[in-house]
């Protein structure tokens, strides 16, 4: 008996608690944004951990992202058509010295991650024209712990990576509608 009114008592909060996180507006976090497009081509040199990042949360926004070799329909004579096209123009670390010590080893370094695109529709007209972004951390360096100091700057610039990510989606999520 006692375990069946603990029970019930357990539903009772959970379904308080879940009416209350309702009525506070309470949603779990997506990327929210909208687009004028529902497919676009990236263009890039390369791939990067940032392209993977975008490619990821463009799709899980309901946008269809094709690569610049993608694969062609049968019979066709062209790629797939896209609605705009990415074109990653720089994707760049950076890892520069800034602070030394007197006999002359490194105290001091900054992370840096470039990031160049433009945007363009499949007939060619601009919508976002050369953009750079630059993300910076500093980081303190030692050469005792080395080992520590690269776990830190491998998570650094994973957050550059994901900060990185987030201002080109809201960037494209700026773009007026295609019509």
């Amino acid at each position: 008996m006692q375990t069946r009114r603990a029970w019930v008592r357990g539903l009772a909060a959970g379904a308080l608690a879940a009416t209350a996180l309702a009525g506070c507006g309470f949603q779990l976090r997506g990327t929210g944004l909208r687009f004028a497009f529902r497919t676009l081509r990236l263009q890039a040199a390369a791939d990067s951990d940032v392209l993977d990042s975008l490619r990821a949360q463009l799709q899980a926004a309901g946008v269809a992202v094709l690569d610049a070799a993608a694969p062609r329909a049968p019979g066709a004579g062209s790629a797939p058509a896209a609605d705009v096209v990415l074109q990653v123009l720089q994707d760049q670390r950076e890892r520069v010295v800034v602070g030394t010590t007197a006999a002359g080893q490194v105290r001091e370094l900054a992370l840096r991650r470039r990031f160049r695109f433009a945007l363009r529709t499949a007939t060619g007209r601009e919508l976002i024209p050369p953009t750079e972004l630059l993300q910076e951390r500093e980081q303190s360096f030692s050469e005792t712990v080395v080992l520590g100091k690269e776990a830190e700057e491998a998570l650094l610039f994973d957050d550059m990576r994901v900060a990185l990510a987030r201002q080109v989606l809201v960037r494209l999520a700026a773009v007026p509608p295609l019509n």
